[in-house]
């Protein structure tokens, strides 16, 4: 008789995800202006970044269920020319309810700069990461304790 059960545990966590978003991300640090309403200066996002923020949302395709616990980015970012900073810190913040709940989620990032003046975009990796493989072998630390103070 054959047993079609199966006891083995089934992960149904997203282990990983990939997304290739077109156009250039703007700088997150150079991506504010100041604008006054009456007596009172706000900085709000620049134009490049707004339009930036509209092109990601409409490429992004959000996860049913966002990516839980630690999380690896790998991110290759092709640039339109030479001036702009590598910077993946609005491309992260836009990730935020699509992909995963916070970008505080995110314990590694491994960002590259290159250059395509035709098709500027942003090649995505978020990858879980297992618990296990970032922590120290505790068998191999050596531990020293401070001296007592008596």
């Amino acid at each position: 008789m054959v047993n079609d059960s199966n006891d083995s545990d089934v992960n149904t966590d997203l282990q990983a995800i990939s997304q290739i978003i077109f156009g250039e991300p703007a700088s997150k640090a150079n991506s504010r202006r100041l604008v006054r309403f009456g007596n009172m200066s706000r900085l709000i996002k620049s134009q490049k970044a707004l339009n930036y923020s509209d092109a990601f949302k409409q490429q992004c395709t959000p996860l049913q269920q966002l990516m839980t616990g630690d999380l690896r980015v790998t991110m290759v970012i092709y640039y339109a020319s030479r001036r702009p900073d590598l910077d993946e810190s609005l491309i992260l913040d836009l990730m935020q309810g699509l992909i995963y709940e916070n970008d505080r989620q995110v314990k590694e990032r491994h960002t590259y700069w290159r250059l395509d003046p035709d098709q500027p975009r942003a090649e995505i990796i978020v990858e879980k990461i297992d618990r296990k493989s970032t922590r120290l072998n505790s068998s191999h630390v050596k531990r020293s304790r401070m001296p007592s103070s008596a």
